[in-house]
């Protein structure tokens, strides 16, 4: 019996002439959280809606938890819990008449659905919710509730495409503390997580993280590993005024790419020439009538990794 509970190999999708997706391959095993970080139109959504066999592909074989997608989509199906972008639960039921629904066209009996609908409903903090309609539900109570519609069947793997995009800061955090929870804690025993997610903050909580452009997965590893291709070629730049610093940092012929990050910049150099950028920089910058508050070398960041994999095939 294979190791992983999700072996993708050379998918495509094309819509007319567009190459949605191209040439994907995924492995993913029991216990892991898999990120899928690209941006919009790179291919995340298509590449899910593969996986659940929503959409079938023009070419490459899908296995999930030892059924093939392609020849037995529903017992594929009734392994996974699939949360959309969008809230799919129907506002005018109750959270916990919502549950029921997805709990019995899932197949599972009055005996079965109430007690698990109340466990998942009690893990993801909507137990005393249970008589709130949907749709007078906060955006990030929203999100629990396909949570907890995803669990209601058990699954072995948990697709979650972009789940956090549009709720605040907290919500996401507590969002994420239920994913950890489930595929660490009891409940979740052999759980995967596959996720798609625009924020790096994010995607550093990921054990392996696939970054896509144009369809194709363009870097994959451990979100340390894939930092430190970037070692010793990022240096943070305060001063002001700020776009002045910009100009002058861009122009410095060892300065592949300039960032900003909130009220700093973050400089991608060449390698082995930190030093050299580093000593001749704050010169030049006087002379530009600018003013230089800090130059140092930083640990790169999955945002300086992104940002560089945006602009090439390659870090």
């Amino acid at each position: 019996m294979s190791d992983y509970l999700v072996q993708a190999t050379n998918l495509h999708k094309s819509f007319g002439h567009i190459q949605a997706v191209d040439g994907v391959s995924l492995q993913i095993k029991a216990g892991e959280i898999y990120g899928l970080v690209g941006s919009d139109g790179a291919g995340k959504t298509t590449t899910m809606r593969l996986l659940v066999g929503a959409l079938q592909p023009n070419q490459g074989q899908i296995n999930v938890c030892g059924f093939d997608v392609r020849k037995q989509v529903e017992q594929a199906r009734s392994t996974i819990g699939y949360l959309s972008q969008r809230f799919s639960m129907y506002e005018d039921l109750t959270v916990l008449e919502n549950i029921r629904f997805f709990a019995e066209i899932r197949g599972l009996s009055a005996k079965e659905w109430l007690p698990r609908s109340m466990e998942i409903l009690e893990f993801v903090g909507l137990d005393k919710f249970i008589d709130r309609r949907a749709g007078q539900l906060s955006g990030g109570m929203k999100q629990k509730l396909g949570l907890a519609s995803a669990l209601v069947t058990r699954p072995r793997l948990l697709l979650l495409d972009e789940p956090t995009t549009g709720v605040d800061p907290v919500t996401r955090q507590d969002f994420w503390q239920l994913v950890i929870k489930l595929v660490s804690g009891r409940e979740g025993e052999g759980v995967s997580v596959i996720i798609s997610t625009p924020y790096m903050d994010e995607a550093s909580r990921c054990h392996r993280v696939g970054f896509m452009k144009a369809g194709k997965i363009i870097a994959e590893d451990t979100p340390s590993n894939l930092r430190a291709r970037l070692k010793d070629r990022v240096l943070e730049l305060r001063g002001e005024p700020i776009n002045a610093l910009r100009h002058i940092a861009h122009h410095d012929q060892d300065v592949e790419d300039v960032a900003a990050f909130g009220d700093k910049l973050h400089l991608r150099v060449k390698e082995n020439t930190a030093n050299d950028v580093m000593s001749r920089l704050p010169k030049i910058i006087e002379l530009q009538n600018a003013k230089m508050t800090e130059l140092r070398q930083i640990p790169s960041t999955l945002e300086d990794v992104f940002i560089a994999l945006s602009e090439s095939n390659h870090v």
